[in-house]
């Protein structure tokens, strides 16, 4: 088995290169296993070294070293690869799929935890051309969210600051889009100002719309929100930030699926765990077991599943 640590040089601000080597190689004095410390060149670097690494058969696990950003590209490359294992190893600003376990999301930050580790599979959702593991969405919260990074590295500005520019700015540019909705029966077309699609439970630098969303349960918890004004919007973002978006029912539908299409009537950003693409027209898929995921040695969250899959054998 190799171990392969896919390194972000640019993640969080700051070169953690020679950092996370002196840590990778004392962890590895009296390990037989193999590792690699590599540093991506470029966005989207990252899925063609783990494609050409994968291609041999050996067991790959692979520890993405940086922010969502890393961890999303490292998913990509893992998709559907049998022999692949994927987990996060936070060394950048936004760690929001570490958010989702609690206190035990601390343990991906563990890398004894994460050598002495076990795997289970995940479910992935496909949007795009590209895979995720958190959460993806359409709307408002998209644009917010891409022009962050416009506003955060101004003068005086930065974190928290960046989101309540980038909100200012979005919201006067308009909150609404027109979106043609479908998911299993239910159907909408006219103006809204999200969609959003949980297979984790956080994004947006900590924002919690689903309370009881699961990478492994083989459904999406998906929020559909009505066109509303800028009052409505201050009163539902406070609900759906910390998962109560249901009680606001006259604006938001909640539906579980595994599929849900969206067209609209000019191009528009789409979030996929943090990454911005863009597109007229989306789908996305949930993809049941998609990816692997290496689960640090002391966390309970997949118990269930581990024990589950000792049963089986």
């Amino acid at each position: 088995m190799k171990h392969l640590f896919i390194v972000n040089p640019v993640a969080g601000g700051k070169d953690r290169t020679g950092q996370i080597r002196a840590a990778v190689e004392a962890a590895f004095q009296n390990r037989a296993d193999r590792f690699e410390i590599y540093a991506t060149k470029g966005p989207m670097d990252a899925p063609e070294k783990i494609a050409r690494e994968a291609e041999s058969g050996e067991r790959l696990r692979v520890y993405a070293c940086g922010g969502d950003g890393t961890f999303n590209e490292c998913v990509c490359g893992a998709a559907l690869r049998e022999n692949v294992a994927v987990c996060p190893f936070p060394t950048g600003t936004g760690n929001d799929f570490c958010r989702m376990f609690g206190a035990e999301g601390d343990l991906y930050r563990d890398l004894e935890a994460l050598l002495e580790g076990w795997e289970t599979p995940i479910d992935l959702i496909e949007c795009c051309g590209r895979y995720g593991a958190n959460i993806c969405s359409v709307g408002i919260d998209a644009r917010i969210g891409v022009d962050v990074h416009k506003y955060s590295g101004l003068p005086l500005i930065g974190g928290a600051a960046g989101y309540v520019v980038s909100t200012v700015v979005n919201v006067f540019k308009g909150i609404n889009r027109f979106m043609d909705i479908r998911c299993g029966d239910f159907s909408a077309r006219g103006e809204h100002s999200l969609v959003c699609a949980c297979n984790g439970r956080f994004y947006g630098g900590g924002f919690n719309p689903s309370l009881s969303a699961r990478p492994d349960d083989g459904v999406l918890d998906i929020y559909v929100i009505k066109a509303v004004n800028l009052f409505t919007l201050a009163m539902l973002i406070g609900k759906y930030a910390v998962g109560r978006a249901d009680e606001l029912p006259r604006y938001v539908t909640h539906l579980r699926g595994d599929r849900v299409e969206i067209g609209f009537d000019e191009e528009n950003v789409v979030n996929i765990d943090g990454e911005a693409v863009y597109a007229k027209s989306v789908t996305m898929q949930l993809l049941p077991g998609a990816a692997r995921l290496i689960v640090p040695k002391g966390m309970r969250f997949f118990d269930a599943a581990r024990a589950a899959g000792a049963a089986d054998r």
